[in-house]
């Protein structure tokens, strides 16, 4: 056939450029059973398009393979084809068109870290440590994120059906979401009470350190001098490393802010901060919990080390480590795990998470099981990981029938709650405004200065 001369040269030209590709301080030992394998791949795929009993495009197969490949990494990493490359740099600059919530894969379980604020899924009340088991009535067994982020993104004003298994509740939720564009407004702030600042990030996009500098002018130009201020990272996902850098270097005027160990030299890297000090000395409360991730414990890690904030709430996500997007020359990307990072006083919270120095428990309290970053499945090691039996073991899922419609009251907005309504909902927030009003913050801080 045809097809299968062409594909002869085709696979000798792939072998040929892979190999070519291979630096070869990491192959010269290994050369032959290098080329052995990928020698095995060209053959499987020529047997596919020479023999599958329908015709296949070798462009899908290969970026099928190349995917499985990388799945065996790490649940960071990921092979975005074109158009997957595309909405991920939208997604940073500021805006995509979905539903508004944070996924991952648990034990292999599509699941929710996170509903983005104020977003449809919000308001139809998905929860964090949600298991989404269906997508449009279509099953996410063996579903890849990728796959799944695609699904559940979709034209703006389209219905999306989310089947959710929830731990607290024995049937099956049927939700159905109607998709918009879910503009990601990082950054916003507040007088919470007369001379006591209120700072939300919501994760780390391109104009987050520009949107936190003005926000805290804004908070300092106000007519009251401010006494104090509240840093709220609670459910932040993460996203740029510079702009968790940068924010972190509006509160600090010198040492390290956070540093990188990789394989290669260029991922070695050290962050440290600038004199323009943005933040006037005043005591900072950060407020963390389970769904802090990545940048945000970024920030958190340099302000608890330096003692420049006290940390509040629950312990966090723990993820410490760096993705790095390779572009490569079809228009695909490779976004891989290059690096672990390190707070100031060299702590990897890879697997870990970071203590809050006074802990308080989300308003699930101990009983809700959530998700870090040492229950993913393939997770990377922690070099301070302790595994302990309960995320070791998978827990079996039993089959539930499917409830109708759920009627779950949307929650109110931050806003439109009086203060003493929003205190009562939320003891994290609570305890930091009671702790910065009756100085317990300044002293607890310079103690720790002192003990340095």
């Amino acid at each position: 056939m045809q097809i299968s001369k062409k594909m002869g040269k085709f696979l000798a030209a792939l072998t040929l450029a892979a190999l070519m590709a291979v630096p070869v301080s990491s192959w010269a030992v290994d050369q032959d059973e290098t080329y052995t394998k990928i020698k095995i791949f060209s053959l499987v795929l020529h047997e596919i398009q020479d023999k599958y009993v329908e015709d296949q495009e070798a462009k899908d197969l290969i970026y099928g393979a190349i995917k499985g490949m990388v799945q065996t990494l790490d649940p960071h990493s990921s092979f975005l084809t074109p158009e997957e490359l595309k909405d991920f740099q939208i997604e940073t600059r500021g805006s995509f068109t979905g539903v508004g919530i944070e996924i991952t894969l648990k034990d292999g379980v599509l699941t929710v870290v996170s509903p983005i604020e104020d977003t449809p899924a919000f308001k139809a009340g998905v929860q964090a440590g949600d298991k989404i088991v269906k997508i449009d009535g279509k099953s996410t067994k063996n579903m890849t994120l990728m796959d799944a982020v695609r699904s559940i993104r979709g034209p703006q004003g389209t219905p999306v059906v989310l089947t959710l298994s929830r731990e607290d509740e024995k049937e099956l939720i049927e939700v159905s979401i109607v998709r918009n564009v879910i503009p990601l407004r990082s950054v916003r702030q507040e007088e919470i009470e007369p001379g006591y600042g209120y700072l939300r990030i919501s994760n780390f996009q391109g104009d987050t350190a520009m949107k936190t500098r003005e926000a805290l002018e804004a908070l300092q130009a106000g007519p009251r001098t401010l006494k104090g201020l509240i840093l709220d990272l609670r459910n932040n996902p993460g996203g740029l490393l510079d702009q968790s850098v940068q924010v972190s270097d509006l509160f600090l005027k010198d040492g390290v802010i956070v540093y990188t160990k990789g394989k290669i030299e260029d991922q070695n890297m050290e962050f440290q901060a600038h004199k323009d000090l943005v933040a006037k000395n005043y005591p900072v409360v950060v407020l963390v919990n389970e769904g802090s991730a990545s940048a945000s414990e970024i920030v958190a890690g340099a302000l608890q080390d330096q003692k420049r904030a006290l940390l509040v709430g629950a312990k966090t996500f723990g993820k410490g480590s760096v993705q790095t997007i390779i572009p490569l020359p079809d228009g695909s990307g490779l976004r891989l795990t290059t690096a672990r990072y390190y707070t100031p006083s060299g702590r990897s919270i890879q697997a870990t998470g970071i203590e809050p120095d006074v802990v308080v428990p989300s308003r699930f309290g101990q009983e809700r099981k959530v998700i870090r970053e040492k229950d993913l499945e393939q997770h990377l090691h922690g070099e301070n990981e302790v595994q302990d039996e309960e995320s070791a073991e998978a827990t079996s899922r039993k089959e539930k029938e499917i409830k109708g419609p759920a009627e779950i009251k949307e929650p109110k907005r931050p806003e439109e709650m009086t203060l003493e309504e929003r205190l009562a909902a939320d003891p994290q927030l609570k305890k930091a405004l009671e702790m910065l009003k009756t100085g317990q913050v300044t002293a607890l801080l310079k103690a720790a200065k002192k003990a340095d």
